[in-house]
């Protein structure tokens, strides 16, 4: 009995007993923030972010009361875990530049989730951002257009530090985008012009009023000229035929569905001018070998 009351009242014991008990008062405060706190925002990235920020200060939490519980054990160890330590920031930099990438992530406005980024040289969209690394749901390669390929891809956080990051979505979400147009020489050039701007916008007129508002607020915030947004009709001529390019703006992820919408309806306007309007293409002309007479005299 003696001996299970020197067990029970070992300081050891106790200690470990008591960050046992702390740990698991920190991770049930931080269930429950998270359930009371997520809950208050209606977007997705904010909570997301939320979250993961929970989890993070319940991490430091949990380092913070283990040092405090042990102190008394950690005086005439102080030189050994500065030496320990330097080493391990060496063989972890990594490591600890991609939890610096995380913060910069989180409170540097580089990305959130749900944007749609080209990072590390792959480009897709963000679906998850954790302390080490950020998962991306990829688009492209073996796909044609901005559509899901199905491979995630997991990019550490210290790409931040080394290389660009192209946001797609951030402050303004919609791009400039250019579809050509041969035309046959001869034709109507005014009514082709007037078709292709009719057409253009009509078909991104929602999208352009959009980027026009989300644009004054760049204008406002950076350095940056103001920029047309409504679509615009340009002519280059060379040796085969007439060649239109029709820029307008659209939202980021919707580029392969208008670029359809517009081609679609610019051809079927096109043909229906009969022959007033024609689209070009690369045609040849084989010219026939000259006729060869030969004659013989005796």
């Amino acid at each position: 009995m003696k001996e299970i009351e020197t067990y029970l009242f070992n300081a050891t014991v106790g200690k470990i007993v008591v960050a046992m008990i702390g740990i698991i008062i920190i991770f049930i405060i931080s269930k429950i923030a998270k359930g009371k706190l997520s809950n208050q925002f209606e977007d997705n990235s904010s909570r997301h972010k939320t979250k993961k920020l929970i989890d993070f200060v319940g991490f430091i939490l949990m380092i913070v009361m283990l040092s405090v519980v042990y102190s008394d054990k950690l005086g005439g160890l102080t030189v050994a875990f500065g030496v320990a330590g330097a080493g391990i920031a060496f063989a972890l930099q990594e490591v600890i530049a991609s939890v610096a990438g995380w913060l910069a992530i989180m409170f540097g406005g580089f990305y959130k989730t749900g944007d749609r980024v080209k990072l590390g040289g792959i480009k897709g969209d963000v679906i998850d951002i954790g302390v080490l690394r950020t998962t991306i749901m990829e688009t492209g390669e073996w796909v044609d257009g901005d559509l899901y390929n199905g491979r995630l891809v997991l990019i550490a956080n210290s790409f931040v530090f080394k290389e660009p990051v192209f946001n797609y979505s951030g402050d303004f979400p919609y791009l400039w985008d250019e579809i050509k147009i041969p035309i046959m020489f001869g034709s109507n050039y005014k009514k082709a012009e007037s078709i292709m701007t009719e057409i253009a916008n009509e078909v991104v007129k929602e999208y352009s009023q959009e980027a026009q508002n989300k644009w004054k607020g760049l204008v406002s915030k950076y350095m940056i000229e103001d920029a047309q947004t409504t679509p615009m009709i340009t002519l280059v001529v060379n040796d085969n035929w007439v060649e239109y390019t029709v820029r307008y703006t659209v939202h980021y992820k919707k580029r392969r569905g208008t670029k359809n919408e517009l081609y679609t309806q610019i051809l079927q306007a096109v043909e229906a001018t009969g022959t007033e309007v024609k689209f070009a293409s690369a045609t040849f002309h084989l010219v026939e070998a000259p006729e060869i007479k030969v004659s013989f005299s005796k």
